[in-house]
């Protein structure tokens, strides 16, 4: 009778399982329980004797709560992934007397009722991941800590766990180049890459001066890790500020780039001569019209006389817008003309006076009365015997490097130049080269040695004398190991 009920209390509905009491004295003698059955009222020993005994005859006794361990403390996320979650716990405050066998961990979809076993034996751990999850789900967990004597309550999440792509702030690094203003010449293309950062895929946008993007000019190609700006020949309408924004869930960044397209400038509005003395032509101009969308570098003024009508540079990058032309020769006409100057050049054409600057021969009259009376020359004589007025000193030098001595001497007459080593001439030896020019005396020694150290002599003779100057060289051996 016992066996049949407990396989029977998984079929029968709930309604059944409320008089379970009445079924416990089953274990009585059929006779029994029929009389007791036709009897419509019993008298209150006979029908307290079989009841008192009925509960612990057909219920299993439930564990001591001093057996089982309390819930796991401070059950924490430690980490989420895209399919996985990381969760750890700490032990509970009562281990029970027989101690713990280890955790259970369980999950549970939100909305579901089934909570599914990580793990199915007790693991001694603090710290399990639960894999496999779906992307975008969201589950339930709590853990539960066993013994021998059974499982006690179990500790559970606060709030579902939310499986989802690791979010990584968006950033954008700007490359070197572009963090100041970035300059192109008139019909250049113009080639941004700016590489960003963000998980998942942020969104990437530009905008120039504020306003959207003229799609029928600028091209924009964005990948996972950055974003292209191409325009294939760009125009002055171009310049300005372009931002770049990058939107990840609420999140964004952004950087700005600034463009300057600039071509030549135009050339001066007018040039005039203002003034001519002597032989001097003072100048003034306006500055151009158009000065390229940059701002002007100078200008370059160049002169020509009527005579042979070749052009010469006389100032460059020059920023005043007036100037006085001198060193002009007597009796020759000129003309002048300006360049403008930027980033890109001098201007394709220059303005040039419209009359020409005459220098008189005579810039000041002569009175016929003065006659110029030759006065006497006297003759110096310079001749000198020779002196140093710079004398050779000592050197140190290293193997194998090439070196030079040098003095310098005056004279007159020229004076013949000797070089000493240790008092001996070495006119001729290939590795000495002795050279002199403007008084300055140099001896240049190929590939020196140890061997080449010792005490240089300069000598210089003439018709007037001699003199001579020394100095001592050390070469010094390389050290050996």
């Amino acid at each position: 009778m016992t066996g049949k009920a407990a396989s029977e209390a998984p079929v029968s509905g709930p309604q059944e399982t409320a008089p379970e009491p009445a079924k416990v004295p089953a274990t009585e003698p059929p006779g029994d329980t029929a009389a007791s059955g036709e009897q419509q009222h019993p008298e209150p020993g006979a029908s307290a004797a079989p009841q008192a005994p009925a509960a612990p005859a057909a219920t299993k006794p439930a564990p001591p709560s001093e057996d089982v361990p309390s819930a796991p403390l401070q059950l924490t996320v430690e980490d989420v992934s895209p399919n996985s979650v990381t969760v750890s716990w700490e032990p509970p405050e009562k281990l029970g007397r027989l101690g713990i066998q280890g955790y259970v961990l369980e999950f549970c979809r939100e909305g579901a009722s089934e909570w599914v076993p990580v793990n199915a034996r007790p693991l001694m751990v603090t710290q399990q991941t639960v894999r496999n999850l779906p992307l975008g789900d969201k589950f339930l967990l709590r853990v539960t800590a066993v013994s021998s004597a059974g499982a006690g309550p179990p500790a559970v999440l606060n709030k579902p766990v939310h499986i989802q792509e690791l979010i990584e702030h968006p950033k954008i690094r700007v490359p070197r180049h572009l963090r100041q203003t970035y300059i192109r010449h008139v019909g250049e293309a113009i080639n941004l890459q700016i590489p960003f950062q963000g998980k998942p895929k942020p969104q990437a946008s530009w905008t120039h001066n504020g306003n959207a993007l003229d799609s029928q000019r600028v091209n924009v190609r964005s990948g996972d890790q950055d974003s292209i700006l191409f325009i294939r020949s760009a125009q002055r309408s171009d310049s300005g500020r372009y931002e770049l924004t990058v939107r990840l869930e609420g999140l964004e960044a952004k950087a700005a780039i600034d463009i300057l397209v600039i071509e030549k400038p135009g050339p001066p509005s007018s040039i005039k001569v203002l003034d001519v003395w002597g032989c001097n032509a003072n100048l003034e101009w306006t500055p151009p019209q158009d000065t390229g969308n940059t701002e002007l570098l100078g200008y370059t003024v160049q002169k020509a006389d009527k005579k042979s009508g070749q052009w010469f540079t006389v100032l460059e990058r020059y920023h005043p817008t007036s100037c006085t032309i001198s060193d002009l020769i007597m009796g020759n006409s000129y003309s002048f003309r300006v360049f403008s100057e930027n980033l890109c050049g001098l201007s394709d054409s220059a303005t040039t006076t419209k009359e020409l600057a005459h220098i008189q021969k005579a810039a000041f009259p002569l009175n016929p009365d003065v006659a110029a009376k030759p006065q006497g020359l006297v003759e110096r004589d310079f001749s000198e015997a020779p002196s140093f007025t710079q004398p050779l000193a000592d050197h140190t030098s290293t193997p194998g490097y090439s070196t030079q001595l040098f003095c310098s001497v005056r004279a007159s007459p020229k004076p013949k130049i000797i070089w000493m080593k240790n008092k001996m001439n070495i006119q001729g030896d290939p590795k000495y080269r002795a050279l002199s020019d403007q008084g300055i005396c140099t001896l240049e020694i190929r590939r020196p040695s140890p061997f080449d150290s010792g005490v240089y002599t300069c000598k210089a003779i003439n018709v007037l004398g001699e003199a001579s100057v020394d100095c001592r060289l050390e070469v010094k051996a390389s050290a050996t190991h």
